[in-house]
């Protein structure tokens, strides 16, 4: 089960200093990956229900492949995951060109999750339609791979048109990995039938027994499309926030019980105010692992 972390934007602001030195501080602790978390714009809740958006305009993120192409070029083996990019509000050549370039900065230590998202206002913003997300999300999937692995694509769908051409420079991983963010029905068949991995979100008291029955519709959906479920990845969560540290480790077994191969901790919403407080805490986490 490989650790990683998640950068706590939240916490510790947008100062690229902070970022670096977080992300090269997890990188000697021995940390695998690191996560950040998409959303382009935050909503202004002032004339709608606070309850519907837990991210407002208020609220600081990053553009994770942006991010990342910042931290390719300060660190040398700490992978990089979006957990999740909303690819279905953007352009899908756009993405495919974008997660290449970052692929490349960092020599092939990219892990792209997708997802859907849930946020209408970025969608409107965007120019993107939020009723037919799901479906364009797999056509997606089609043709980030196609760009991913040849030199010229053509490729005619519902949604994407293209027309003898190419990325250059492609990818060092060809494809690059494609993991999957979401919990509905449809969300865990397309990890089944098309996904490298699942990033599960739940947070909640039974956070394990949701992944455990999420899993195993995975695995169903994985045995209808003809692939092998165990070579689907799952990447768990552990919240240090309101838990203590028998806590982290009780859960971090729970999650290589479920055969985790990968687990981020997150330390957002924690207590902590400092970027010593934050790495204080992973060096702590990381002690727990064994």
């Amino acid at each position: 089960m490989q650790p990683g972390v998640t950068f706590p934007t939240a916490d510790l602001g947008t100062d690229p200093v902070i970022a670096r030195d977080f992300a090269q501080a997890a990188e000697d602790m021995g940390y695998t990956h690191l996560r950040i978390i998409d959303h382009v714009l935050g909503a202004d809740v002032t004339h709608r229900d606070p309850k519907l958006f837990p991210y407002t305009s208020s609220t600081p993120f990053h553009e994770p492949l942006v991010f990342f192409g910042f931290l390719a070029g300060v660190t040398k083996r700490i992978g990089f995951v979006s957990a999740i990019l909303v690819s279905t509000q953007r352009q899908t050549a756009l993405v495919a060109k974008q997660a290449a370039e970052v692929d490349v900065l960092c020599g092939g230590r990219l892990r792209l999750g997708l997802g859907t998202g849930w946020n209408e206002v970025e969608y409107e913003a965007l120019g993107e339609d939020f009723s037919t997300r799901g479906k364009r999300l797999d056509e997606q999937v089609a043709v980030l791979r196609a760009l991913w692995t040849r030199d010229v694509v053509s490729f005619e769908g519902r949604w994407h048109r293209i027309t003898a051409a190419g990325l250059n420079p492609l990818p060092v991983q060809r494809p690059i990995p494609i993991w999957f963010g979401g919990s509905s029905e449809a969300m865990f068949r397309r990890i089944g039938k098309l996904g490298d991995g699942w990033i599960p979100f739940s947070s909640g008291p039974d956070a394990l027994g949701d992944a455990e029955r999420g899993l195993a519709r995975i695995h169903h959906h994985a045995l209808e499309a003809g692939r092998d479920p165990e070579s689907i990845g799952l990447d768990g969560r552990v919240w240090l926030r309101g838990n203590t540290q028998e806590d982290w480790h009780r859960n971090a077994e729970g999650w290589r019980a479920l055969g985790c191969s990968h687990l981020a901790v997150n330390t957002t919403g924690a207590g902590f105010s400092t970027l010593d407080e934050h790495l204080n805490a992973l060096h702590r986490f990381k002690e727990t692992l064994g």
